[in-house]
């Protein structure tokens, strides 16, 4: 953690986002390291650290010989203006060193939306945002992810892009730099005109000149040379099996998105829905075998102590060996008390036997994206789905007891009328009709419906990408005629912003001249326009006019199919043809069969050098299985036992702990989840909670505030079998992270809720005060000290003296010490920093930086003299 960051860091929100030091964090010795990378993620930390794709990637060029690379998240505003004005430069999680003093800056363009907060992130750095701009002496930046398959909004900025799959394309780009600077050879010029003609998959903008007609379209791409490719062909991994997986995660020290091992079960989609880009950016289909992938689990739940495994995919109900997998899964993971989860299923292939399979589950809801109100519109997006196939699975959820679904739709899908838009409340009530038709179902549990309605962006790479996007005043009409069908109480209705959907089609389908408007928010400091409480239409509308450009060119006008698209350069490995083909058989409302029923030519097989891809009945060793390529037996950690909660524990045992470091910055939940964590990877027998989600029964002391720290914390537990306590103690410590510290284990003899008092130390560094201040500190507090204390019930004013059972002020080593016994049971917590405000607030104390440092070092029992143990 950086030393510049400790004076201020309390008073911003969540400030365990910027700590770093978690577990399965990497470091290099810099005297190993010729290339540094700071992987940066453009939006907070809970929802970078919560992406699969940078974990991946992060691990895969740590792998690489001479190279670390280190993770960045965007920070917050309230942080942000506290670095900008103490000029502080964006910094790394792992060595907290400056980004600009990288090598290679990396970003994953996941939403189109982000592009403002990368180019913020980029200033905040110190680093110019134009790649013009930028000397000899400035990082590479590369990026990729989805958008950069249109990466020309961003080609003013980004001086190389990674098309497709990076887990063989970066280490490659790493390795070519290592070489060049070896050799003597590199040159920023001369190293990016060698990715961009000696490795396949990499962008380089400077390398293209786009040239424009008088109406604004593209009239032509041409490259600098002829070495330089008139196409970019996205990078495929062949085989999942051996692709890297992350098993040893970083743990964040606080709650993010998605807390829980993420299992990817395999990548593309068969299905072909005519709007979805990720079904055809992501093809071929390639699956992981479930030998594999259950050994994977293992290991991560045995290396994280997470509690939950999410199934994840484009697609989760055709994996073909889906029935397979679960078993294998739910053969231990019942047992340890580990939840699986799903994300939506097609409706036509979740079966009764998959449903049987989650049916424990602890969500009650289930997840269908039938995408269109009727079957006409489902026929033109290509969905392959029937009304009937959808109630078929709902009343299959529902005979699992399951009570809630959830249903994705779109509005302003191509062909659509408000006939469609009364199908989607139509459909909604049927769905919500079938369990009022169930004779057995629970009487005392009500059905619930939730619609979850986006608005359809024409995305580059698929069928509907010559498509028009409605105005948003003619989606937001939608939206409003929507809601006025929907009836029943029991169907919740929610919807996407139109605004903040039309900004999104803006930048799909924009092209190198959106770089001035992006140019602009930059200056303006514009980030988080994928936040709502950020996002700002009226400003943006003002940033396109003041630059010239009609928005409205790229998101609301049908482009002619002959016409030059800006992203033209770039093979998703389908064709254009497939496409064209696709948008007329959608005009005729036409569906195209799954890969797995007929090969309809969409010319992905090229990249996987066969006349069929693997899934095409055409392929020699296509089946039902998919005809997977088992990869080698992963290492299987042995199966850690949760005892269920119905059997006795056998004692209970009391950790002494010390709470400093970077757990100083996070709030007492996210250390009660942390410290979980770490008992869980100790495979110690310990005893769970009962119900739907089971977890280690843990008891704490009172909790401490965001910037305590802890000399003598105590929590509590149940232990299912015998262990000694130094045993207990070892395996403990083998686990825990940084800054939290198991000092003993012991048998307790007194109860955690008997503690009454706690001693308090509150010490302000280089503060020098007379011994007569420190006694007129002392004497302050023998009158009435009122202040506006919060409790549940708001604000009020409370002399805290009442809480106070001793305090005393002491000047050691030159710096002021307050140490006060102040109240510690729930009822009546007295938080020591209201102390120490009202001693800054009469004598103008205050410790380097103007800050102070508070440590809890004992609890004691109602007589305020004798410590719990």
């Amino acid at each position: 953690m950086r030393e510049d960051i400790k004076s201020f860091i309390t008073g911003v929100l969540k400030p365990g986002r910027y700590t770093g030091g978690e577990p399965g964090s990497v470091y290099k010795d810099l005297r190993d390291v010729d290339m540094r990378v700071a992987f940066c993620f453009p939006d907070t930390y809970e929802i970078g650290m919560s992406n699969l794709g940078m974990r991946i990637l992060c691990g895969c060029l740590n792998n690489v010989e001479r190279v670390w690379c280190e993770r960045v998240y965007a920070p917050w505003v309230d942080m942000e203006e506290e670095m900008r004005r103490r000029g502080i430069p964006l910094f790394t999680h792992e060595s907290g060193d400056a980004v600009s003093d990288f090598d290679v800056v990396a970003f994953t363009l996941q939403y189109e939306l982000c592009y403002s907060t990368v180019l913020n992130m980029l200033n905040l750095a110190k680093i110019p945002v134009r790649a013009a701009d930028r000397g000899e002496d400035s990082p590479i930046i590369i990026a990729g992810g989805p958008c950069a398959y249109n990466p020309e909004p961003m080609a003013d900025f980004i001086d190389v892009f990674s098309i497709g799959e990076g887990e063989e394309a970066l280490p490659e780009f790493a390795e070519l730099y290592l070489k060049m600077k070896r050799e003597g050879t590199y040159t920023k010029k001369a190293f990016l005109y060698a990715v961009a003609t000696e490795l396949k998959g990499f962008y380089v903008p400077s390398l293209y000149n786009i040239s424009y007609n008088e109406d604004g379209t593209v009239a032509a791409i041409e490259t600098a040379d002829e070495k330089v490719p008139d196409k970019v062909t996205k990078r495929v991994v062949a085989d999942l099996d051996k692709c890297y997986v992350p098993t040893d995660p970083v743990m964040p020290f606080i709650e993010t998105v998605h807390d829980r091992v993420t299992l990817e079960v395999f990548r593309g989609c068969i299905r072909g829905c005519r709007f979805c880009q990720a079904g055809m950016i992501c093809r071929p289909v390639r699956e992981k075998s479930p030998e594999v992938l259950n050994g994977l689990a293992r290991e991560m739940i045995c290396n994280s102590g997470y509690s939950e495994i999410s199934l994840s995919s484009l697609s989760i109900s055709d994996y073909t060996k889906i029935s397979e997998l679960t078993n294998s899964l739910l053969s231990w993971t019942n047992k340890e008390k580990i939840n699986l989860s799903l994300p939506s299923m097609r409706a036509d292939s979740f079966t009764k036997e998959l449903m049987d399979k989650i049916s424990s589950v602890r969500s009650s809801t289930l997840t269908f994206a039938p995408e269109a109100g009727s079957q006409r519109l489902r026929d033109v997006i290509n969905k392959n789905i029937t009304e009937e196939e959808i109630l078929r699975a709902v009343r299959v959820a529902y005979a699992a007891g399951k009570n809630q679904v959830k249903l994705y739709f779109m509005n302003g899908l191509p062909g659509e009328n408000y006939d469609d838009i009364a199908g989607i409340a139509e459909l909604a009530s049927h769905v919500l009709g079938e369990y009022y038709k169930m004779p057995e179902r629970n009487k005392k549990q009500q059905p619930q419906v939730t619609l979850s309605v986006a608005c359809f962006i024409p995305k580059p790479h698929t069928p509907f990408q010559w498509e028009r996007q409605n105005t948003f005043e003619e989606l937001m009409d939608k939206q409003q005629f929507l809601s006025e069908k929907i009836k029943d109480r029991k169907i919740r209705y929610n919807y996407h912003d139109a605004k903040v959907s039309f900004l999104e089609a803006v930048f799909a389908r924009g092209d190198r001249r959106l770089s001035a408007a992006l140019l602009e928010a930059a200056r303006r400091h514009v980030r988080f326009d994928a936040w709502e409480e950020y996002f700002d239409y009226d400003g943006w509308m003002d940033i396109f006019a003041s630059c010239g450009i009609d928005p409205s060119f790229y998101a609301n006008r049908t482009i002619p199919d002959r016409e030059t698209l800006p992203w033209d350069m770039i093979d998703c490995g389908v064709t254009k043809e497939f496409l064209l083909r696709e948008r007329h058989k959608a005009q005729e409302a036409a569906t195209t069969p799954s890969c797995k029923e007929k090969c309809s030519g969409c010319g992905v097989n090229r990249l996987v050098d066969s006349k069929f891809c693997r899934w095409c009945p055409g392929h020699p060793e296509s089946s039902d299985s998919c005809g997977v390529i088992a990869g080698e037996d992963a290492p299987i950690p042995p199966v850690r036992t949760a005892p269920a909660g119905t059997v006795k524990a056998v004692r209970e045992v009391r950790i002494r702990f010390r709470k400093h470091g970077p757990m100083l910055y996070i709030s007492h939940l996210d250390l009660a989840k942390t410290m979980t964590r770490a008992i869980v990877r100790s495979g110690l027998p310990v005893y769970y909670t009962e119900g739907f989600n089971p977890i280690p029964k843990l008891v704490f002391a009172t909790p401490l505030s965001v910037g305590c720290g802890g000399e003598r914390e105590i929590l509590d537990l149940r232990m299912m079998e015998q262990r000694s306590n130094v045993a207990i103690r070892d395996a403990l410590r083998a686990v825990m992270p940084e800054g939290l510290e198991v000092k003993e284990v012991y048998t307790p003899k007194n109860k955690i809720k008997d503690i009454v008092w706690a001693e308090n130390e509150i010490v302000y560094s280089g503060c020098t005060v007379s011994m007569e201040t420190a006694e007129s500190i002392e004497r302050m507090f023998a009158s009435p000290v009122t202040v506006m204390k919060r409790s549940k019930s708001g604000e009020k004013e409370t002399d805290i003296t009442t809480l106070i059972k001793s305090i005393r002020a002491e000047i050691i080593n030159g710096n002021l010490h307050i140490i006060a016994v102040t109240s510690a049971d729930s009822a009546n917590y007295l938080n020591p920093e209201y102390i120490a405000k009202a001693v800054e607030e009469k004598f103008g104390v205050s410790g380097e930086n103007g800050s102070h440092i508070i440590v809890r070092n004992k609890l004691f029992l109602a007589d305020g003299e004798t410590e719990i143990v």
